[in-house]
């Protein structure tokens, strides 16, 4: 496991004593412009089979989040105990890496009740104000040493209770804000920001909207590590509009719109706008989507060779789906989209075939005309940039 740089640095431990754990307060962890890693991040010869094997040294975000979340699966702050999932690649084209997790699908939070996109924050329902105290494990707070930056907004790196893989987090902007989770700037720039101060090309950060089987209606993210590549990062794609901002992903689980960024600065900023613009035009025709950040190939023509020279960020429109879908082998989400399958039962998961999983995720995709029109109008929205 990787360890802090620093001996001297801040500790995301929780104190020996549970008494002291609600008085003791959220670290934070302070960063700045040059840890954010845009060169040199790859998957290695043979990619690593479990999380253990994160990168040495790694990074100081990997090492802060990675020791802190083990400590409290040890201290049994979890709903479960994540071992070493089982893992498979299924036979096809596709290259979906399926896993079993069993008690994720069972022991999970059950979702609210949600009746539209657009749905008010509720106090009265879950949210993660309610949250015990030894959940959070440190704040997001990037130090502003870019000239004309905006200052970004403290984010809450907190445990997912019920994990998905290792690692598995949420990301809050702050909680006493009652955000709904409707996509907003500040959070899809920590999102990004958390992905490239990670050095394991494995780790991943993604969006799901009301509709899209978020579960709680309070803004928040999901980041996770998954020691396997998937098929987004270099899946090829179609330039849609003449600047160049927006692509179609193909060749990939389902068609989605492929943003892309390869270094800081301005280019970043744009991204950002470009993508919550598209999420904020979903958002008002009552469309779910569902996103996912990953490092990745440029846009364009890709060879299975391709490196890992950005980040992309892939948006899918699809039909609303409200309420857990128990008979279904997986539930279609940020990850099952990306390639990612979080099977619930031994039964499903040995079963498994590649054109059983395309056929449960294509069920969940907009009706061609409508997957049109949506094309149409992120098409404008992207033509209207100066």
């Amino acid at each position: 496991m990787a360890t802090s740089q620093d001996s001297n640095e801040t500790s995301y431990l929780l104190p020996p004593n549970k008494e002291d754990w609600e008085g003791r307060g959220i670290p934070d962890f302070v960063y700045g412009q040059q840890e954010l890693l845009w060169e040199g991040v790859q998957w290695p010869g043979n990619a690593p089979s479990c999380p253990d094997a994160l990168p040495v040294p790694g990074s100081r975000f990997d090492s802060a989040l990675c020791s802190a979340w083990r400590q409290r699966m040890d201290l049994g702050l979890f709903r479960y105990c994540l071992g070493e999932l089982q893992t498979q690649t299924l036979p096809g084209a596709v290259g979906f890496v399926a896993q079993l997790n069993v008690e994720r699908g069972v022991q999970r939070r059950a979702p609210q009740s949600i009746g539209s996109m657009r749905q008010a924050f509720d106090p009265k329902q879950f949210n993660f104000t309610k949250i015990r105290p030894g959940e959070v494990l440190f704040r997001l707070h990037r130090k502003p040493d870019v000239p004309g930056a905006l200052q970004q907004e403290d984010i809450l790196v907190m445990i997912n209770v019920s994990p998905l893989e290792w690692g598995h987090v949420l990301l809050v902007p702050e909680p006493a804000l009652g955000l709904p989770q409707r996509l907003l700037p500040g959070a899809l720039r920590a999102g990004l920001e958390a992905v490239l101060l990670s050095s394991h090309p494995g780790f991943r950060v993604g969006f799901n909207s009301l509709g899209g089987l978020a579960s709680v209606n309070h803004l928040h993210l999901h980041g996770y590590y998954l020691a396997h590549r998937l098929p987004v990062e270099r899946a090829p794609s179609e330039r849609l509009d003449p600047g160049g901002h927006l692509h179609l992903l193909q060749a990939v689980p389902a068609p989605g719109f492929l943003f892309y960024t390869g270094g800081p600065g301005p280019d970043l900023e744009a991204l950002i706008s470009r993508v919550c613009r598209a999420t904020d035009y979903l958002t008002d025709h009552e469309i779910a989507h569902n996103l996912f950040v990953t490092r990745g190939a440029p846009p364009g023509k890709i060879s299975p060779s391709s490196a890992l020279t950005g980040v992309r960020v892939i948006l899918w429109a699809r039909k609303s789906s409200f309420g857990r879908k128990e008979s279904e082998a997986f539930n279609v989400a940020l990850c099952e989209l990306a390639g990612h399958l979080s099977v619930k039962t031994s039964q499903d998961f040995g079963s498994l075939t590649e054109a059983a999983a395309l056929a449960l995720i294509q069920d969940c995709l907009l009706p061609p005309a409508q997957a049109e029109e949506v094309q149409a109008a992120l098409v404008a929205l992207a033509a209207e940039e100066p």
